[in-house]
């Protein structure tokens, strides 16, 4: 069996007042301590990532880069994270980041929560920034509904420090 992680980037403040390119939207303060929340429960989990994938734009990357760090795990970059994304296209980057028992891809909406819909069979399940789900499948083959769901944390669920 293996497990799947999806980790939605943790808040990056409101795109729309963004004047910037939105590949460098940076983590706002509350971004950057959603990351740390969702980093000390994963380093506390018995079964937790032991790689992360990211898609390259800055908030992803940055949530990446906090998660990694706490697990003590390696990340890589992997553009097709940007999306769109189906099983398929997931299977290819779990497949070029090499092996892993429990890897962690970290990337954007409305691609993750469409990407845990499918995988799960659980149509108007919604991944929020900074939420964490895990999804256990047998064998390789990421196949539509074949997924179980083994949680899905909301970031507000992580008690603040």
């Amino acid at each position: 069996m293996t497990a799947l992680y999806l980790l939605r980037h943790a808040h990056a403040g409101d795109p729309a007042k963004w004047k910037g390119d939105d590949a460098v939207r940076p983590l706002s303060d509350r971004g950057e301590r959603q990351s740390e929340r969702v980093a000390a429960l994963l380093a506390g989990a018995e079964e937790r990532p032991d790689l992360l994938i990211t898609s390259p734009k800055v908030r992803a990357h940055d949530t990446a880069k906090i998660v990694a760090k706490a697990l003590k795990v390696p990340f890589v970059v992997d553009r097709r994270l940007v999306g769109p994304l189906d099983p398929g296209v997931v299977e290819d980057i779990l497949l070029a980041a090499g092996p892993a028992e429990r890897p962690c891809i970290v990337g954007h909406d409305p691609d993750f929560s469409s990407l845990l819909q499918e995988l799960t069979g659980s149509p108007g399940v919604m991944m929020r920034k900074g939420a964490l789900a895990r999804v256990d499948y047998e064998g390789s083959a990421l196949l539509p509904g074949r997924g179980v769901l083994r949680f899905l944390v909301p970031p507000e669920v992580l008690a603040a420090k």
